[in-house]
Parts: C-alpha cells; sequence; structure tokens
C-alpha cells in the first residue's frame, strides 16, 4: 500500500514540477521577439510613484468622494425624525 501512495505522491510531484516548468519558460526567454521596441526605464521614484502613491491617490480620491456624498443622504435621514407609534396595552 505504501508503494501506491508513494509512486501517486512521485508523479504528482513530477507532473506539477513539467507544468511550472512548461509555463515559466516564456519568462526564461533571453533573446526579445521581433518588433519589440521596448522604452528607456524607470527610476526608482518613478516606478514608486507609479506603483504605490498612484494607486494610493486614487483609493483616496474614491474614499473622499464616496465620504462626502454619503454625508448628504445621512443628514437628509436625521433630519427626518418619526416619533414611534404608541402600543396598545393589552386586555386589562
Amino acid at each position: 500500500m505504501d508503494n501506491k501512495n508513494a509512486l501517486r505522491a512521485g508523479a504528482v510531484a513530477a507532473g506539477t514540477t513539467l507544468m511550472i516548468l512548461l509555463m515559466s519558460s516564456p519568462a526564461l526567454a533571453v533573446t526579445k521577439p521581433q518588433g519589440s521596441d521596448p522604452g528607456p526605464g524607470l527610476s526608482a521614484i518613478q516606478t514608486v510613484g507609479l506603483f504605490v502613491l498612484c494607486p494610493l491617490a486614487l483609493f483616496a480620491i474614491i474614499a473622499g468622494l464616496v465620504t462626502v456624498l454619503d454625508r448628504g443622504r445621512k443628514a437628509d435621514a436625521l433630519t427626518t425624525v418619526t416619533k414611534p407609534k404608541k402600543r396598545a396595552k393589552a386586555g386589562v
């Protein structure tokens, strides 16, 4: 019984390794494809600005808009106060 489990585990490990190698082969390419014309690289400051500061700014703008637009709705709801109905007393 242990041989079957070991064989199955080996087959799964080999299959997983093979799939990872097949899927990652384009990442290991050394030559550039024909027609590619990459632009100049980004500096460290440009990279941080593009991938960190821009998403944070977008998040802040969206959160600010939601907060400001939601306050108006809450203010309207707070000004409309309704009195609770009185309950009828049970038969005394």
